[in-house]
């Protein structure tokens, strides 16, 4: 039987990417979108996968579209939102936003799925894609980067708190290729893609790779971890 895996934020992007490369593998997709955008309804009829939609920030939406659900083997969390401003800058409306999304949307679907995960007879799996802004101090990204951190140490205390039935582990995607950097790319940016080892960004594919490995039958041993893919860049330091 196929694993039943739902990919949050899966319209575009990374999670676009994890939900291709899960058809190749075999999986059985689940897509979520925020809202019925142009993107999931191609992709959901590309990969003749279904979908569900509703803000990850809205507890009572997560709940109701999960109520009618009754399997879920993996859960990648990879909707998020990014708001690159100095902290000066950012408004209460704008923390907000970055937090509901990022960290209490995690939660918010996490919290209703690991019910219907401890019903299945195998393993669960989940997955949150988090960041290497997480891991260091970035400027102009304040708000994005602590959020980020949240989920890295949220990663290994559900990890604490779930085992043995549920591995919980983070993948940390470097300077990766899609829309969300395109749409805050700056000169600065520009100076620390150049200083990636390996002289260039990501693709999302290669970030899905290690997510469907995560998510596999392979792992069965790995729990509580963030796995840092980013070319080298956070080990760089001359």
């Amino acid at each position: 039987m196929k694993k039943k895996i739902l990919i949050t934020g899966s319209s575009r992007g990374i999670g676009a990417s994890i939900a291709r490369l899960a058809i190749e593998k075999g999986y059985e997709v689940l897509l979520h979108g925020k809202s019925y955008s142009s993107e999931l309804l191609k992709l959901s009829e590309e990969l003749e996968s279904s979908y569900v939609i509703f803000d990850v920030s809205k507890e009572d939406d997560v709940k109701r579209a999960l109520s009618e659900i009754s399997c879920i083997d993996i859960l990648v969390n990879s909707a998020g939102v990014n708001i690159s401003k100095a902290f000066d800058s950012l408004t209460d409306s704008d923390w907000r936003d970055v937090y509901d999304t990022n960290l209490f949307g995690l939660v918010n679907v996490t919290r209703h799925v690991v019910p219907i995960m401890k019903n299945s007879n195998s393993i669960g799996k989940i997955i949150n894609i988090t960041s290497i802004k997480g891991l260091y101090a970035s400027v102009g990204r304040v708000a994005y980067a602590s959020s980020k951190a949240a989920v890295i140490n949220l990663t290994t205390g559900l990890a604490k708190e779930l085992a043995p039935e549920i591995l919980v582990n983070a993948v940390a995607p470097g300077f990766t290729n899609t829309e969300m950097t395109d749409s805050t790319w700056s000169d600065r940016i520009q100076k620390q893609v150049e200083n990636i080892l390996l002289k260039r960004m990501a693709e999302p594919r290669e970030i899905a790779e290690v997510v469907l490995f995560l998510a596999s039958s392979e792992n069965e041993y790995i729990t509580g971890q963030t796995i840092n893919i980013d070319g080298g860049f956070s080990i760089k330091n001359d």
